[in-house]
């Protein structure tokens, strides 16, 4: 009708008539936007019979957008608008720059840029702040560095806090060396909303049996489904490579050592995969190097989140250690277009002091933490001598002729 009207709502509950002046309806041409989050927009269309028919309209705004000339001037253009409206300094190109930077960090991708405005409009106002304590006219890319720095400086006690402990070998963590069965795994915290990344300690022992992997954390339920699926891709992986002429007769024992907490995803399947062939084969892991890195039946190594967070997180630790030129990690190759690293980070790969390799494969990943061929079938299905699958495929055979004998 596109009129609004009073309405009596007694005269709807009661028996009684109550008679009183009713106001004329007034024309009235409006639209109803609700603006909230999809949690709030699926319990309305589920307990809210009306509410499909009086909102028929659903638009999702997205997260991120492409970087282009068009919507880099439109964010310019927001930030403009902001700092007139609250009478703050303006950005230069620097600044601006800068900010585009950290909106591609947010977005996670070097070809997008965040819409999260207000995320933005936050660190403007801070950098801003500081350049008027400065007595600065405009906002430079040291004013957005230093709103940046000061935010996480803020909220970097529990970083600090691990940080301290595997400088005091509290947490056992090992940068050099090399070990059977053991290397470093990239995991990330989020303590409201700061995210750091801290290496954890990934052990496994292997022996005859038949028992299969064992997921320690999930014997004692505190793996979540994730992790707990990707343990179990890697007896598929184990199975199809090694295990088409000999049954899989293997029990291993997996374990992220001092982690009490939980431990859910899939990015550590890689790494646990590594440390499995490592204990089978005999040959020692690079403990220079961490890794991160899903990976499925097939030994390819799938993208993983917080990419830049576990980096930096094993570079400081590297850092407090002395960095060598030995240090590193090992990351899915997809995640290089994820890479959003500090200038800290970004300049000590430059001068070769900590690197940054990308991987597609498991048989690529095993070779550059021990240096050891991977090794591949030839055509009667043999692997080549003394590389990293015949020395697996040989325990294989020796731990099923053991449960042979013993059956």
């Amino acid at each position: 009708m596109k009129e609004l009207g009073i309405e009596n709502t007694a005269d709807q509950r009661s028996s009684m008539v109550l008679v009183s002046l009713k106001p004329e309806p007034i024309p009235l041409n409006l639209k109803v936007i609700l603006i909230g989050n999809s949690t709030t927009y699926q319990t309305l269309l589920a307990m809210d019979s009306d509410f499909r028919k009086l909102f028929k309209i659903k638009v999702e705004f997205e997260e991120s957008t492409k970087i282009t000339d068009k919507t880099l001037n439109k964010l310019a253009q927001v930030i403009h608008g902001f700092c007139e409206y609250e009478q703050l300094p303006h950005l230069d190109k620097t600044a601006m720059a800068r900010l585009v930077e950290y909106g591609s960090k947010l977005a996670g991708s070097h070809h997008k840029v965040s819409t999260r405005f207000d995320d933005l409009i936050q660190i403007v106002g801070e950098a801003a702040t500081w350049a008027k304590i400065s007595k600065s006219k405009v906002v430079t890319s040291n004013f957005i560095d230093k709103a940046l720095a000061e935010r996480i400086e803020r909220v970097k006690k529990y970083d600090e806090k691990y940080l301290e402990m595997i400088k005091e070998n509290s947490l056992l963590i090992n940068t050099s060396g090399y070990q059977v069965g053991e290397l470093n795994g990239l995991t990330v915290m989020t303590i409201g909303d700061y995210t750091f990344g801290k290496p954890a300690k990934i052990t496994v022992n292997t022996y005859t049996g038949k028992n299969g992997i064992v997921n320690i954390e999930r014997e004692v339920e505190i793996s979540g489904p994730s992790h707990s699926k990707g343990v179990l891709i890697l007896t598929g992986y184990l199975g199809e490579m090694f295990a088409q002429d000999i049954p899989l007769c293997l029990t291993a024992s997996i374990c992220f050592e001092q982690l009490y907490n939980g431990v859910d995803g899939d990015s550590a399947s890689s790494t646990e995969l590594y440390g499995l062939l490592s204990s089978l084969s005999g040959i020692p892991i690079n403990q220079s190097i961490a890794v991160t890195g899903s990976v499925n039946q097939k030994g390819q190594i799938q993208p993983i989140g917080g990419v830049n967070e576990k980096i930096e997180g094993f570079f400081q630790v590297c850092k407090i250690r002395g960095l060598d030129g030995s240090h590193g990690v090992m990351i899915p190759v997809q995640n290089v277009d994820n890479l959003q690293l500090s200038d800290e980070v970004i300049q000590a790969v430059k001068d070769k002091k900590f690197h940054i390799y990308s991987i597609s494969t498991i048989e690529e990943g095993i070779e550059v933490l021990t240096g050891v061929p991977a090794g591949k079938k030839d055509k009667n299905d043999h692997f080549p001598a003394g590389t990293i699958n015949y020395l697996v495929y040989e325990k294989l055979k020796k731990y099923a002729k053991v449960n042979s004998n013993n059956s």
